[in-house]
């Protein structure tokens, strides 16, 4: 998982953050049916699609040990065994995937074409750096992925990389100061946000510079993107004054507009508008479910095993609705 970041500068928010554009490169949409997805891997895990539902499951795994793509427009899912991670674009046209190993002395993104197979390899950072965690911007065009090193046998955060898709070139930035737990990923209107403190930052993608600080919102939810898609709203974990675990920030103010009742495990982005994604304790084990902003459950997605979960499952989304 990623999450966070230090430095400083602005404590001001400017207007409201605009929904995303009409992403550069989509597949026509998949015939949507009810279907209870076979996620292989997993235990037994199964996801329950239905017709009409605004988001897609598009890809997930185990850590970085086991990655699993689903077909460009059927329900199979396919290990990835060259991948330790893959992500989706908007739209469902493209998928990044960043290689279990060095490539000519250097890290990468694989971006592939879902239409017609064609694989295009970017260099990113060269070792022994890495560049993982891949976010794709709303407009589906770039990608950003955090920029770590180890150093006396400890990981650094460095700083971010941005991968121009259509160029293919990447290009990477350094931000002095960085937490051992940051990581990056796009804002509706294309800057890049990390955590700061008990907070989040906000960086100008073409050279890190600071444009924006959410002090003492809470650390993001992600890795998935935690503002909502009309972008109005920023799910965080709820700082420590609070009771509940769960917050929702006014993107345009910066307050904490609203705490959630409910305390999920995770979070893996939003549903709509008016519900998250997220893992729950059920029992002896774990539910994937569709939650209200008054932490009610009004879907179960998924029975996640316990030992599923404990082998660090994560979810990647596409959203197939646009924003409200």
């Amino acid at each position: 998982m990623i999450a966070t970041i230090a430095i400083a500068l602005s404590l001001t928010f400017p207007t409201p953050i605009a929904a995303s554009p009409t992403p550069a490169a989509s597949l026509p949409a998949p015939a949507a049916v009810r279907a209870d997805l076979e996620l292989p891997g997993t235990g037994g895990m199964k996801y329950r699609e239905k017709a009409g539902d605004p988001v897609r499951l598009t890809a997930y795994g185990l850590g970085t040990r086991d990655t699993y793509l689903r077909s460009a427009t059927g329900n199979a899912f396919a290990r990835q065994k060259t991948l330790s991670e893959v992500s989706v674009s908007p739209g469902g046209r493209l998928a990044a995937g960043v290689p279990r190993a060095y490539r000519s002395g250097h890290d990468a993104l694989l971006v592939t074409d879902r239409a017609t197979g064609e694989t295009t390899t970017i260099r990113t950072v060269k070792k022994p750096m890495t560049a993982s965690y891949a976010s794709w911007s709303r407009d589906g065009r770039k990608v950003a992925l955090t920029v770590e090193q180890k150093v006396s046998g400890t990981w650094r955060v460095l700083g971010f990389a941005v991968v121009d898709v259509a160029a293919k070139t990447a290009r990477t930035v350094r931000i002095a100061g960085l937490s051992a737990n940051a990581g990056f990923w796009w804002s509706p209107d294309g800057r890049l946000v990390s955590r700061h403190g008990a907070g989040l930052r906000v960086y100008r993608a073409s050279d890190g510079a600071v444009m924006r600080t959410y002090a003492d919102a809470g650390p993001p939810t992600g890795p998935e993107d935690a503002f909502s898609p009309s972008g109005k709203r920023l799910a965080t974990w709820c700082p420590e004054r609070f009771r509940e675990q769960l917050c929702l920030i006014d993107s345009a103010t910066g307050k904490v507009a609203a705490r959630v009742g409910a305390a999920p495990r995770a979070v893996w982005g939003w549903w709509d508008d008016e519900h998250v994604i997220g893992v729950l304790a059920h029992e002896d084990a774990y539910r994937l479910a569709v939650l209200d902003l008054k932490g009610k459950v009004t879907r179960v997605l998924a029975d996640v095993p316990a030992r599923t979960w404990d082998a660090d499952l994560w979810l990647s989304f596409v959203r197939t609705s646009p924003a409200s």
